[in-house]
């Protein structure tokens, strides 16, 4: 957290500079909260408009704004829906320092959620439940059952500075406790970790969220769900293009 320097992005809402990254935790054009809405909770939720529970997957927790996103989307278009999140973070310093953040107004009445958060890393209701894991990413996978998540939000930091949550490897375990109906939303479009992703076993989409694209991943081919690519097709258009492998 000592490392972190506070931003106002282009929507209003604060993000946070990481030092030890040298990268914004959001798109500062985009906004924190414009972009966890259009890159992630919207194109997940109109694809699962039918559930009435979810298992989320939010990689990784950072400033919560992923997590705090979806409770506000579900209380603003009143959907009667119970979420399960789950969402690992190194940063315990970061965690703790969330009750003093200033989030957008959107999150006023989520305030309790925050502070429960930064304090126990844990908070249920009837409705929802939130943990948070203290820790490594790729070790709390492990721990994860075959076939849990519905929802997985990639938004960890880039990989060139963040590969291990970037390989073939690691998305072969975000496969493994995947279900079968699930998706996967990431800001990240190179071809490099589409390829990561293919070779993990998903299938590979595209859409236009704000005004950037972003990448759509899924277990099964999709109708009507964004623009289909072909990864064989880049594969052979762009054979300087590699799979990132662990290592």
């Amino acid at each position: 957290m000592q490392d972190d320097i506070l931003v106002t992005t282009q929507d209003g809402s604060n993000t946070l500079f990481s030092l030890k990254y040298n990268q914004h935790f959001h798109n500062t054009e985009d906004g924190g909260l414009n972009e966890s809405l259009n890159k992630h909770i919207i194109p997940a939720f109109n694809y699962h408009q039918d559930k009435k529970e979810l298992n989320i997957l939010d990689i990784c927790f950072g400033i919560g704004y992923n997590t705090l996103a979806t409770i506000y989307y579900i209380l603003k278009n009143g959907l009667d829906i119970k979420l399960n999140i789950y969402s690992p973070e190194l940063d315990f310093d970061l965690v703790k320092f969330l009750k003093n953040f200033s989030y957008p107004k959107e999150f006023t009445n989520l305030r309790n959620i925050i502070n429960e958060l930064s304090i126990n890393q844990k908070y249920s209701s009837e409705k929802l439940n939130i943990e948070i894991f203290i820790g490594d990413a790729r070790e709390y996978l492990k721990k994860i059952p075959k076939d849990f998540f519905h929802i997985v939000y990639q938004d960890a930091f880039s990989s060139e500075v963040n590969s291990e949550l970037w390989t073939k490897e690691y998305f072969d375990e975000i496969y493994r406790i995947s279900k079968v109906n699930s998706i996967l939303t990431t800001y990240a479009i190179s071809t490099n970790i589409r390829l990561s992703l293919y070779e993990a076993g998903f299938t590979i989409y595209e859409l236009k969220a704000t005004k950037r694209k972003i990448t759509i991943a899924f277990k099964q081919r999709q109708e009507n769900i964004g623009k289909y690519i072909d990864m064989e097709l880049k594969k052979l258009r762009n054979p300087n293009a590699k799979v990132l492998y662990d290592n």
